[in-house]
């Protein structure tokens, strides 16, 4: 199927390079059954937040767009299908695979979808925690599943995290199998490969590969007993085998190791700031949508502005997508700092208690309402300690 497609794609590109424009036939498929295609998926193409074209996928999960649009980096492709995540990515999108992921329920379940383009043809996913490595030779985990190996180029790889354990730290990695015993290739930095986090019914995160690096070992990111999201984000080469990826990551998962996106752009806080306030204004008018896309913004903007994470996670409780609420509340507490860091982390801590509490999950409710009231004493606090059968 993918090679039929690639066939199309080639005719397509020759066609439209003939006459001078340009047009995207792009691939809709499952992130969590292999090779499944995604029919009357919405396809849209947006620059500058107008909508510049559009089309559903037909029966084979394809979507042919119309002519016209910047195939560039200042172009999304977004993808919307009821039961899935919203999907958001920057193009070049133009004879890409996209996979979409099913909605999630469970409050500390994670979905991480790896596509990417025709070279190489083998990139596996890894993500290793206590006990585990789960990749295409150790399929199953605690709580985990890769869903989805693929070997012939575009993807999706998809692990799927049933749930997080509390005091664990995770590290989630990209090895480029083909070129797996050459540390000096630059195929996967040129990829475009792109990482995609879902949490509940989100896509939380986008991770892009670093384009102009040598190396074949991806290691995008960190999930931190607390449960903070960290940026990794760099490539570097090793040679190794599949099984041994596992200790050329290990030394992430001590969390002394300090890490820092080596691919970061620069912050614009004054902008973070103006979205951020420009989110506030939505969210009290009751314009929920609104306020998530702004506060989203903030924190694309300035990564380290916590007060925008916490924002957020209060416009996701509102909406009614605890499991979105929970990971915003637990980067807002890593974030928190200044003479109200106490103030913030006891608020984020009593907010993620109340939505386990909620869905009846109540050791780990009871296990934040503490984690609250050490951050600052409070009589709600207290209550709802003891409601839970602790002490305060």
């Amino acid at each position: 199927m993918k090679a039929a497609f690639r066939m199309q794609y080639s005719a397509l590109a020759l066609l439209f390079a003939t006459v001078g424009a340009h047009a995207a036939s792009v691939q809709v498929l499952s992130a969590t059954v292999k090779d499944q295609v995604i029919p009357g998926a919405t396809v849209i193409l947006q620059k500058n937040g107008e909508a510049s074209a559009s089309a559903l996928s037909d029966a084979q999960g394809k979507a042919q767009l119309a002519p016209g649009f910047p195939d560039n980096g200042e172009t999304l492709i977004i993808l919307k299908k009821d039961g899935y995540s919203n999907l958001v990515a920057k193009c070049p999108c133009e004879g890409m695979t996209y996979a979409m992921s099913p909605v999630m329920r469970n409050l500390d379940g994670m979905r991480i979808v790896l596509t990417w383009g025709a070279n190489p043809r083998d990139l596996d996913s890894h993500i290793v925690y206590p006990g585990n490595n789960i990749y295409y030779a150790s399929k199953r985990g605690t709580d985990a599943n890769l869903d989805v190996d693929d070997t012939d180029s575009f993807g999706p790889e998809t692990i799927t995290l049933e749930r997080k354990h509390e005091g664990e730290t995770y590290v989630y990695a990209v090895h480029d199998y083909t070129h797996r015993g050459s540390p000096s290739s630059t195929d996967l930095s040129a990829s475009e490969a792109k990482v995609f986090v879902y949490v509940g019914q989100s896509l939380v995160r986008t991770y892009y590969v670093p384009t102009g690096k040598v190396g074949n070992l991806w290691t995008v990111f960190r999930i931190t007993g607390e449960g903070e999201f960290q940026d990794i984000n760099t490539v570097r080469g090793v040679n190794t085998d599949s099984q041994n990826v596992i200790g050329q990551v290990s030394s992430y998962t001590n969390e002394q190791t300090a890490v820092v996106a080596a691919n970061e752009g620069p912050a614009n806080p004054v902008r973070s700031k103006a979205q951020n306030l420009a989110g506030e204004s939505a969210y009290h008018a009751g314009r929920l949508d609104d306020a998530i896309a702004l506060f989203q913004s903030a924190i694309e903007l300035n990564p380290n502005n916590g007060q925008a994470y916490s924002n957020l996670g209060l416009s996701y409780q509102k909406a009614g997508r605890a499991a979105e609420a929970i990971w915003a509340d637990r980067k807002a507490i890593a974030l928190a700092s200044g003479p109200n860091a106490a103030t913030i982390r006891a608020s984020s801590y009593f907010n993620i208690a109340k939505l386990y509490e909620d869905a009846g999950q109540n050791e780990d409710a009871l296990n934040n309402y503490k984690s609250a009231r050490r951050e600052k004493a409070n009589p709600v606090y207290d209550k709802a300690i003891q409601r839970l059968g602790g002490t305060p």
